[in-house]
């Protein structure tokens, strides 16, 4: 019996030992499974979106597609609210949020971030020939619209004198609302709204003053530090070797990296 039991206690160790050696960082295990998985909101073009075949496209799409091949993986992406996508990526929907992501003091409190990928910033969004609000000072006692969860609902909460602020899951419904005079302005990144002018010719126009200024960054879970060197790594390459300035010409229309 008690060489019985020395050998089952060693099989038991051996097993042990074995298991603890299998365990593999953030980055061993995405280049294990052959995928990085990200995280993003499908509805906020030109960053991320579904093009008429319901296509995933977009600047954030391109760079994750970029990102993955850089590290030798196949990148698979998740569609996910806004407003709930730094839980979803707390419990291990997906590996990173790409998702015109503004890094900001409270999110680096739960999530960490790659160096910033391209600048942000609000703006403000009117029904072109509306000649009653010229700047920002006129959104006074008007009905601003922003997407729920995002820094546009930050920098419009904190607008003074606004009438109401309306909060929609998507921007696109905000958008929609604009276009039917529900509302009177949308609060959102340079870059989505620079999208919508130029792709809605003679239906909306940017304000020029711009509400804030954002850095953009990809969102990792704190622990993974091996995953975020090595996609910081990847994009630090891909500004060197011009891609994202190809991308940024691609789909805002400009070179966001010429200085």
């Amino acid at each position: 019996m008690s060489i019985i039991l020395i050998v089952t206690m060693a099989g038991v160790l051996f097993v042990g030992c074995g298991q603890k050696q299998e365990k593999l960082n953030s980055l061993e295990a995405v280049k294990k499974s052959g995928k990085l998985t990200v995280g993003l909101d499908d509805s906020y073009p030109p960053m991320e979106f579904r093009d008429a075949n319901n296509k995933l496209v977009g600047f954030d799409v391109d760079l994750g597609d970029a990102v993955g091949k850089k590290l030798g993986v196949k990148t698979e992406y998740t569609s996910t609210d806004f407003n709930g996508i730094l839980l979803a990526l707390g419990s291990s929907k997906f590996n990173v949020i790409i998702s015109a992501m503004s890094i900001t003091e409270t999110r680096k409190k739960s999530i960490g971030f790659s160096d910033s990928y391209v600048m942000g910033g609000q703006v403000a969004a009117i029904k072109q020939g509306n000649t009653k609000i010229k700047n920002l000072a006129d959104l006074k006692g008007k009905v601003v619209a922003c997407q729920l969860g995002s820094t546009g609902d930050t920098a419009a909460t904190a607008m003074k004198g606004l009438k109401e602020v309306k909060k929609y899951d998507k921007i696109t419904e905000a958008f929609q609302e604009l276009s039917t005079g529900r509302v009177d302005a949308v609060i959102m990144d340079a870059q989505v709204g620079g999208y919508y002018v130029s792709k809605k010719p003679g239906m909306y126009q940017v304000l020029k003053e711009k509400i804030s200024e954002e850095p953009i960054g990809i969102g990792f879970k704190k622990q993974d530090k091996e995953l975020q060197a090595a996609v910081q790594k990847a994009l630090n390459e891909l500004k060197a070797d011009g891609t994202l300035s190809k991308l940024s010409q691609k789909w805002f229309g400009f070179d966001a990296y010429k200085k």
